[in-house]
């Protein structure tokens, strides 16, 4: 079981790696730098960055843009069996997403403390009245998906600081 368990964090981080290089384009573009990939069965089916100010659509977080690509992709609105890596704790809106997609699993890097739906505001999946259940990791790379976070509201700020 232990074994199992050091190959699936080695999976975690992997995925979480590309997530990560999602979520640093993002940055590139100005937006909150969150990414996020689906996988079902060792393969990114969708994948996405933060695109709210871009797409000047407040729904466009990393976890919906990589839904409805896979959604898209796989001709289904339900994606079972598969696996969200994103950058940050989804807030309610992508929580609310994933149960009706009927995702197996979320692995996350971050807390969200202010809007995080999954542990740091709520517990979100644990409610009785949910008719899925979806299974929750945190904190994979957690230092590097804060990192990127910090520096990149720290250089806004510096920006916004400056004459």
């Amino acid at each position: 079981m232990k074994i199992l368990r050091v190959i699936d964090r080695s999976r975690d981080e992997h995925f979480m790696h590309e997530a990560l290089q999602l979520a640093r384009q993002g940055a590139q573009l100005g937006e909150v730098p969150v990414g996020a990939v689906l996988v079902r069965d060792g393969e990114v089916i969708g994948s996405g960055f933060n695109q709210p100010i871009s797409s000047h659509d407040p729904s466009a977080h990393a976890e919906m843009v990589a839904i409805r690509a896979a959604a898209q992709a796989q001709q289904n609105y339900r994606l079972p069996g598969t696996t969200l890596y994103v950058t940050l704790e989804p807030c309610s809106m992508c929580a609310g997403l994933i149960v009706h997609s009927r995702i197996e699993r979320v692995v996350y890097g971050t807390p969200e403390p202010r809007a995080g739906a999954v542990l740091s505001q709520g517990r979100f999946f644990e409610q009785p009245w949910l008719n899925h259940r979806v299974q929750v990791e945190g904190g994979v790379l957690m230092d590097a998906c804060g990192n990127l976070l910090r520096e990149f509201f720290a250089e806004r700020r510096g920006k916004a600081a400056r004459p």
